[in-house]
C-alpha cells in the first residue's frame, strides 16, 4: 500500500490552517490600526478587532476565546484608559459567548455569521458603557442608534472576510 501525505494534521486539519488564519488576523489588525484611522472617524465604523475576536472564538474553545477576548480588551483599555477594565470584561464575555454559541448555532451559515458579528458588536458596546457607568440617556442612544449602526457595518465587513477567506478560516458556508 502506498501512503500519500495529504498535509493534514492530527485532527484532520491541514497543517497550514493556523498560518492562514493568522494571516487573516494580521490583515484585520492592519485594517484596524492603519486603514480605520485614515477613514472618516465615526461611531459607526466597523470594528476589525471584534471581527478577529469572533473569528478566533468560533475556531477555538470557550477558554481560549475568553483569553483572546482578555487580550483584545486589554489592548482597547490601554487605548481608552478612562474606562479601564470595561473593555476587558466585555471582550471576555463576547469571546466566551461566541465560542459557546458555536455549539448552539452552526457557524456554517452566512446569515448566522453576520448575526454573530452584529450581536457581538451590540453586546460589547452596551456592556462597555454599562460597566463604565454612563448615563441612562447615553446608554439608550447607544442601544438604539450607535451600537446597531456599528453592528451593521461590522457584520458587513465580517461577512466579506468570511466569504473571501472561508477556506483559510476552515468555515464551510452552506449554499
Amino acid at each position: 500500500m502506498s501512503h500519500v501525505w495529504t498535509g493534514e494534521g492530527p485532527r484532520g486539519r491541514r497543517r497550514n490552517d493556523g498560518f492562514q488564519a493568522g494571516l487573516v488576523i494580521l490583515i484585520l489588525l492592519g485594517l484596524e490600526f492603519y486603514l480605520r484611522p485614515s477613514l472618516i472617524e465615526g461611531r459607526g465604523m466597523p470594528d476589525f478587532l471584534l471581527v478577529a475576536l469572533v473569528l478566533l472564538a468560533i475556531r477555538t474553545g470557550p477558554g481560549t476565546a475568553a483569553l483572546i477576548g482578555l487580550g483584545v480588551g486589554l489592548l482597547m483599555d490601554v487605548l481608552t484608559p478612562a474606562r479601564f477594565g470595561a473593555n476587558m470584561l466585555a471582550h471576555v464575555l463576547v469571546g466566551w459567548s461566541a465560542a459557546v454559541g458555536r455549539a448552539i448555532f452552526f457557524p456554517d451559515n452566512l446569515v448566522v455569521n453576520a448575526g454573530l458579528f452584529f450581536l457581538a458588536t451590540w453586546v460589547r458596546n452596551v456592556l462597555v458603557l454599562t460597566v463604565a457607568g454612563t448615563s441612562w440617556a447615553e446608554l439608550g442612544a447607544e442601544m438604539v442608534l450607535w451600537a446597531p449602526l456599528q453592528g451593521l457595518t461590522t457584520a458587513m465587513v465580517g461577512t466579506v472576510i468570511v466569504l473571501l477567506f472561508r477556506d483559510w478560516l476552515a468555515i464551510r458556508i452552506e449554499r
